[in-house]
């Protein structure tokens, strides 16, 4: 499935591609080097228009789905639709030998019974599935199908929280993991509504989705521990801070954090450890890097973790791209630095 590494270039649809992911993707895929953007459709039904941010990125009107048409213009196709359309359209991309890249949350849960209850429109899930955290899942991204891209939120505590508990540096037996997690408006999607309109979030701060939150599900699948997440809804653009607090195990300090995060991440050139130097959001925006940092308190066994991405980037296109680069054998920051 590598042989794109050293050979033609590799003809790329998006479908989605006027929502901020979609259009996050046609402006990283614009200047790919080994890409040549041959489709940007948008949703199922959507009337032909043209795009003011893409000028000159993509100057044909965007229209709207047309399967036939993108399986035809395409090798691999990114999905940047709502979960019920991909759901319904990446199994016969797939069928038709197509590479999918898939935005939405349609395929990342392995639980029966919880995607039924998060995304009842996915139908039964294919093995071929891979989760698209590209960390994590990096060996199985070049025989893939189907990459489920990993959510924005799950990202950010899959990245700061696994290492530790592979290396059993946090006790899950007590108190549990704490995720507070906020959020820019742009991770509610381009649809307006009363929660995301100007005058609602300007100027305040509201938590929401309280034990009621898809997200959940997927970081619990990932790290094998319950946690309980509560995201918020910042008045800002884009970008996530999460503040993550843990117990951890007898006798583990500050030294034995530092030595497991580093290592875990020596190879990762898109997260970057900065230990008691926390990062703030501002130092992610429009990038696709993932920062961590911590502070200890081994006398008290607490850790407090900040980790930070932008959503549109690392917790969406850019993570996408990533995927993409790995899959095909490129060299993982292609279009991306």
């Amino acid at each position: 499935m590598n042989s794109y590494a050293s050979g033609d270039d590799v003809r790329v649809g998006i479908a989605g591609a006027t929502g901020y992911t979609g259009v996050e993707l046609v402006r990283l895929l614009t200047r790919h080097p080994r890409v040549v953007l041959s489709a940007a459709m948008g949703s199922p039904g959507a009337a032909p228009r043209y795009v003011p941010a893409l000028k000159r990125l993509w100057d044909a009107p965007v229209n709207g789905l047309d399967l036939d048409a993108l399986a035809e213009a395409s090798d691999a196709v990114f999905l940047a639709l709502p979960d019920h359309a991909a759901a319904e359209i990446a199994p016969p991309l797939v069928a038709r030998g197509k590479r999918v890249f898939d935005l939405s949350g349609a395929f990342r849960l392995r639980d029966a019974d919880q995607r039924r209850r998060w995304y009842p429109s996915t139908p039964d899930r294919s093995p071929a599935v891979v989760y698209g955290l590209t960390e994590r899942y990096r060996d199985r991204l070049p025989e893939s199908s189907l990459v489920a891209c990993a959510g924005c939120y799950p990202t950010a505590a899959i990245l700061a929280l696994q290492p530790l508990l592979q290396a059993s540096l946090i006790d899950v037996s007590g108190a549990p993991i704490v995720i507070d997690a906020k959020s820019g408006v742009s991770g509610a999607g381009k649809t307006p509504s009363e929660r995301t309109h100007f005058s609602e979030c300007h100027g305040s701060l509201s938590a929401y989705g309280v034990f009621d939150h898809r997200h959940a599900a997927e970081i619990e699948q990932e790290l094998g521990t319950a946690v309980t997440f509560v995201p918020h809804l910042l008045p800002i653009d884009r970008g996530i801070l999460e503040t993550i607090y843990a117990t951890l195990a007898p006798g583990t300090d500050e030294a034995a954090v530092s030595a497991v995060m580093h290592a875990a991440y020596a190879d990762s050139p898109f997260v970057r450890v900065t230990g008691a130097d926390l990062p703030e959001i501002k130092h992610v925006a429009h990038t696709n890097f993932c920062d961590i940092g911590w502070r200890v308190n081994a006398a008290r066994r607490q850790i407090v973790m900040i980790s930070c991405i932008d959503n549109l980037v690392k917790g969406a296109a850019g993570q996408a791209v990533q995927n993409f680069n790995v899959a095909f054998g490129f060299e993982e920051g292609l279009g991306l630095n």
